[in-house]
């Protein structure tokens, strides 16, 4: 395996923001995802929908599976990173699309999807819009997080066209607990994972400035804390936007599934 990996290690030097690599990227790979789940929502029957995210979770689940030995076994010398444990935002798809045919009920299953709709196609954009933790010296890499990313915004706009979230307001109101729980999962990792190696997970850390922009400067002025609260806000609110843009165009809720 591990010689294998080393003979995939293509080494590049990684692409700055907003250069044309980086526009190009955005400019092709936005426009297949929009018209690919365009395209799918309308030659779907809502009922296989479950059936169709919980492929994506397949793939998501096996490109994360590589990447996490290319990261063991070639970049960090046979040492586990906590930093790339995969429980971030963008991280929840691959988890949620392979629970998805399994949860009960039409009600669960459309508070994940909503979910999946309003914060993961949130950060899959956040993320492509501000790539420069996804620019790796590697090419498989590299285009690995692209590409994931790209999945998430496919993933969330899909099920946007199919109409099989819920985006009135109890419709996002009912997310919040589940963003809670994974919130409350995230911070046990960080607390966790201490004496082992850094972890920020959700980039909410107790112990480091968060790493993202912006919000790394407002823990830095005003404390981690202070730091933290005003992200999971912001996230929380750039999920809100997205529900209500979703709204707005009128994309209904979808009728009763049949159990």
């Amino acid at each position: 395996m591990k010689d294998f990996l080393e003979k995939t290690a293509w080494p590049m030097n990684p692409p700055l923001p907003y250069s044309l690599f980086h526009i190009l990227f955005l400019a092709v790979g936005l426009t297949l995802a929009v018209l690919l789940a365009y395209y799918t929502s309308r030659r779907i029957d809502k009922k296989k929908l479950p059936r169709l995210l919980f492929i994506c979770g397949l793939v998501l689940l096996g490109t994360e599976l590589w990447k996490q030995l290319f990261l063991y076994y070639v970049v960090n010398e046979q040492t586990y990173n906590w930093w790339y444990f995969p429980f971030q935002l963008c991280s929840l798809p691959m988890y949620f699309c392979l629970l998805l045919p399994f949860v009960p009920g039409r009600q669960g299953q459309r508070i994940i999807c909503t979910f999946m709709q309003d914060f993961n196609l949130l950060g899959g954009i956040m993320a492509l819009a501000e790539p420069s933790g996804l620019f790796h010296p590697y090419w498989l890499l590299t285009l690995h997080g692209l590409i994931w990313h790209l999945l998430l915004v496919y993933i969330g706009l899909l099920i946007a066209f199919s109409r099989f979230s819920d985006v009135s307001l109890k419709g996002f109101v009912k997310t919040l607990p589940l963003f809670l729980i994974c919130c409350i999962i995230a911070s046990i990792i960080n607390r966790t994972a201490k004496p082992l190696g850094q972890a920020d997970m959700f980039y909410i850390s107790p112990y480091y400035p968060s790493a993202q922009i912006v919000f790394h400067e407002i823990a830095v002025a005003f404390g981690i804390g202070a730091g933290n609260a005003v992200y999971l806000f912001a996230t929380c609110l750039g999920g809100f936007i997205f529900h209500v843009i979703f709204n707005r165009i009128h994309l209904r809720p979808v009728q009763p599934i049949e159990k």
